[in-house]
């Protein structure tokens, strides 16, 4: 790729190409990029994300706390909505196509031919290179999948957050849920703060034993941070701070924990020398980037989307619809991954709809309408299959009478989709579509 000038178009074709080699766990590919490039990624300052939910949340709200008190705050996560560039954010704005076409380029130059990379790893080590170059105060760091192995894992954090952990991908993270506690406290490094959310008692004991073991202070929600809900807004009481009357600029009750997370995060950060006042922390939990998840997109029909993907998401999605809400009838727009745990997320959110549209995404991993209806028979009875994400919307739109609400969730890939075929302008999806 190095001949000529490769265009953005070429670059991402190139990398979702990478896509065939699946997911491989290690470093040392990631390592062996980022050496080619005099190892960037070493004396930088990173926050490290991992968990089952809420990487993203906790993340867009650190990165807009920070960036209102004026610091240069790299963020980088996965998947990406709509576009590639989403994934790699300083201060809340997307890395231009120009610069992340060349820096792609110069990547792909360096991978070895005889041990290809997969796309993540790729990816990662974009990141890496661009915070560094763009020379950021701090730089978020969302982990793929577990953590031990995974490629963002070459980093040496300041600070290790790890949100909560339910089961998933046990194919790649292992069957049980303590399993996927230990790939997950993986991130915890020696003598580095960890904080976390985690509440159930075999996990807390993986995590407490790795922390033990390395030599990191343990911060936990629910022990050392605490919060409560007061009507619509958030009462913090932390480490050193105790903040009243905030405001959340993102929807969904689980949300009042990210913050809660993300304020002991900052928290930690002032004790090694960052400048953050109430004002920055209250500005920014009002007005974070995080589109898509209880994403209110319309309020006649009130239309919302959420990147639900898995079973702890989906729960939580209900709590807060049914109980944050009010409508008449809930017409739900259904398209999930066909790797994920369909027969449990549907029996989470089935019961709260009163008519669904099973469709899916243009994404090679996605399940089939029909696939999703046929289990959903066992559970409950109204609802079709539509064979795409616009058409469902229409139809769903159509059956709309006042006082309904439409819910779209199952994956980021079905929300992605769908915000860009509603807003097309704010949500313009590149041209190279991810697919197999």
């Amino acid at each position: 790729m190095g001949e000529g000038k490769t265009s953005y178009d070429e670059a991402i074709q190139y990398l979702y190409g990478l896509q065939k080699y699946g997911i491989k766990f290690g470093l040392s590919k990631t390592l062996n990029l980022l050496k080619a490039f005099g190892d960037p990624h070493r004396g930088q300052k990173y926050l490290h994300i991992a968990g089952t939910n809420g990487k993203g949340s906790v993340g867009a709200m650190v990165e807009s706390i920070l960036s209102s008190a004026g610091y240069k705050v790299g963020f980088y996560s996965s998947p990406h909505l709509v576009r590639f560039t989403e994934r790699f954010r300083i201060n809340g704005r997307e890395i231009s196509q120009n610069k992340a076409a060349s820096i792609a380029a110069e990547v792909i130059d360096a991978i070895n031919p005889q041990q290809p990379p997969t796309f993540f790893e790729v990816t990662t080590a974009m990141a890496l290179i661009y915070f560094a170059r763009e020379k950021t105060d701090v730089s978020i760091m969302e982990v793929g999948m577990g953590g031990r192995l995974d490629a963002t894992n070459v980093i040496k954090p300041a600070l290790s957050v790890i949100t909560n952990i339910s089961l998933e991908h046990q194919f790649f993270l292992g069957p049980r849920l303590t399993d996927i506690a230990r790939e997950k406290a993986g991130i915890i490094k020696e003598g580095v703060d960890v904080v976390t959310a985690v509440t159930q008692p075999s996990v807390l004991d993986v995590v407490r034993g790795e922390c033990s073991q390395k030599k990191a202070p343990l911060w936990r929600v629910g022990k050392h941070i605490r919060y409560r809900k007061n009507g619509k807004t958030l009462n913090y009481y932390g480490l050193s701070r105790k903040l009243g009357g905030l405001e959340l600029g993102l929807n969904g009750r689980y949300q009042n924990r990210n913050a809660a997370l993300a304020l002991a995060v900052v928290e930690i950060l002032e004790r090694g020398g960052f400048e953050v006042t109430i004002e920055h922390i209250k500005h920014g939990l009002k007005y974070p980037n995080w589109p898509g998840r209880m994403h209110v997109f319309s309020r006649n029909p009130l239309l919302i989307l959420d990147g639900a993907h898995n079973p702890a998401a989906i729960r939580e999605l209900v709590d807060s619809i049914t109980r944050d809400f009010s409508y008449r009838n809930l017409i739900l727009v259904l398209g999930v991954m066909g790797d994920k745990d369909i027969a449990r997320m549907l029996r989470r959110v089935a019961g709260i709809a009163d008519y669904t549209l099973y469709t899916r995404p243009h994404y090679y991993r996605a399940a089939s309408p029909e696939a999703l209806k046929k289990e959903a028979e066992r559970i409950k009875g109204a609802g079709e299959s539509v064979d795409s994400i616009p058409e469902a919307l229409q139809r769903a739109k159509a059956m709309a009478r006042p006082g309904d609400a439409i819910l779209v969730t199952g994956s980021l890939f079905t929300v992605g989709e769908a915000l860009s075929y509603l807003d097309p302008e704010k949500f313009k999806p590149d041209p190279v579509r991810q697919v197999n």
